[in-house]
């Protein structure tokens, strides 16, 4: 078994978001058995929280439905996860300098490190303090980028 685990800031939005989707597609490919998905934030601050109404409702719009009440990363999550996704250079930076040993830094990953079809694109925007738009591309990149990482993890 596979585990992975999606990071942002406060597990609101992206994170939270990436965890349904890749759920959603490990599921209808047949592999649920093959993974434990999970998402965390990097701050405490919305913990026990569900995803941002927004979130929710541009997710709703695409048939993801979420559930996953915030919770902040803890230092277990270094050895308990075999990849741990970070939204943006930020979160990554963070995951980097807490990670207790060269191992643990070694699963943290870029989430758009995995995007097949948005080349020029480096990260996972926040959409907190946007509109709509930002959290339709939210939903558009990570579902990209969801694909990309089911493919590489099941093409071995």
């Amino acid at each position: 078994m596979t585990n992975i685990l999606f990071i942002c800031l406060g597990n609101i939005c992206r994170s939270c978001t990436a965890e349904e989707i890749f759920r959603t597609m490990v599921h209808k490919a047949g592999h649920d058995a093959a993974f434990h998905i999970d998402s965390a934030g990097l701050i405490n601050y919305h913990e026990g929280e569900l995803p941002d109404k927004r979130m929710r409702s541009h997710a709703a719009d695409h048939g993801y439905y979420l559930t996953h009440r915030s919770r902040p990363i803890t230092m277990a999550d270094f050895d308990k996860f075999d990849l741990i996704i970070a939204m943006d250079e930020r979160n990554r930076d963070n995951l980097l300098s807490m990670a207790p040993n060269e191992a643990a830094r070694s699963k943290v990953v870029m989430m758009a490190d995995y995007l097949q079809h948005h080349e020029d694109v480096t990260i996972i925007p926040d959409p907190y303090y946007g509109g709509a738009k930002g959290f339709e591309l939210v939903i558009e990149l990570l579902e990209d980028a969801c694909e990309g990482l089911l493919l590489q993890l099941t093409a071995n």
